[in-house]
């Protein structure tokens, strides 16, 4: 009798070993696929794999460009002593990573589970932008004594209120009403999500469309004399009018319109950074004379900008 239970004793000891020597091994068989599954996830899913590659490699390679800029921008920085280039310079850094990051994690807007960061993310990086945007658009229009502290003040002022006041009216329709402005899905029954992308890239068009107005004016004399802020400025009207164009259609129910929408999402996330860069911060970097106003209004008249130089 006492061999029996002895003997029972012995395979009840050796089961749990049995069990966890199982388990143990049924975990490691399962992480792998567990691992490549998030992989494959990030990567492809979502809105595919050219999308995000194109993203990620767009935006790693303009940080990579910063980074081995910097000893030399930190260089010209120290001694131009210039109060909205330096501003503008570590602004368009923070943004970048943001950028970056927004980029990477392509994959959360699919995850119901990372909505909530994901709409945090967009906020930021898009208001990040924005503000970058906005302040450019109140340089330009501060006109040629646009320079020193008074003019960071009032550059950076009017944009922080103009995109405080956005980042409030988005957070509005994200959080309190539950409109999905940063989950871009062929949705065509939420009409106050693409009304309010409507009036938002109307009145960037509007914006731009007003300062290339005042380019083809006599009031152009106003504004700095740089033709790359004429291009940029081309450029940006051209976007803003296509992704206006997008959100119409997109609201009104036209598959193609939220197609052409994520074309103009893409190409400002990839290129906008790189080309606020060429436009406003390139130069300074690049030329040995740091006073660039008279440089600027000297290529001008060269150019036979103004009207008045034909006098």
């Amino acid at each position: 009798m006492n061999r029996w239970v002895l003997v029972e004793m012995l395979q009840q000891s050796v089961e749990p070993a049995t069990i966890t020597t199982t388990t143990t091994t049924t975990t490691t068989q399962a992480s792998g696929p567990v691992s490549s599954e998030r992989f494959y996830s990030w990567v492809l899913e979502c809105h595919g794999f050219w999308h995000n590659a194109f993203l990620i490699i767009a935006s790693f390679v303009f940080v990579l460009y910063l980074a081995l800029q910097a000893k030399q921008s930190l260089f010209k920085l120290s001694h131009g002593r210039s109060y909205i280039i330096i501003s503008y310079y570590l602004s368009l850094w923070l943004v970048t990573l943001l950028n970056l990051a927004w980029s990477s994690f392509q994959a959360w807007e699919c995850s119901s589970g990372k909505l909530m960061a994901w709409n945090l993310l967009s906020l930021f990086t898009t208001s990040g932008m924005l503000f970058l945007e906005v302040s450019l658009l109140a340089f330009l229009l501060q006109g040629n004594n646009a320079s020193g502290l008074e003019a960071l003040t009032r550059t950076f002022g009017i944009s922080g209120i103009i995109v405080g006041f956005d980042i409030l009216l988005k957070a509005i329709y994200l959080f309190a009403f539950g409109i999905p402005l940063f989950i871009d899905s062929y949705d065509a029954t939420q009409h106050t999500k693409w009304n309010l992308w409507v009036v938002h890239k109307l009145l960037l068009t509007v914006v731009y469309g007003f300062i290339l107005f005042m380019y083809h004016s006599s009031w152009r004399e106003r504004l700095p004399a740089r033709p790359a802020f004429y291009k940029y400025v081309t450029i940006m009207f051209i976007l803003n009018a296509i992704a206006l164009f997008a959100c119409g259609l997109t609201g009104s129910g036209a598959a193609f319109g939220f197609w052409l929408y994520r074309v103009t999402v893409v190409c400002y996330h990839a290129f906008y950074l790189p080309l606020l860069y060429i436009t406003f911060l390139a130069d300074f970097f690049q030329e040995d004379d740091l006073h660039l106003e008279n440089v600027y209004y000297s290529e001008m008249k060269d150019a036979g900008f103004f009207e008045s130089d034909w006098d």
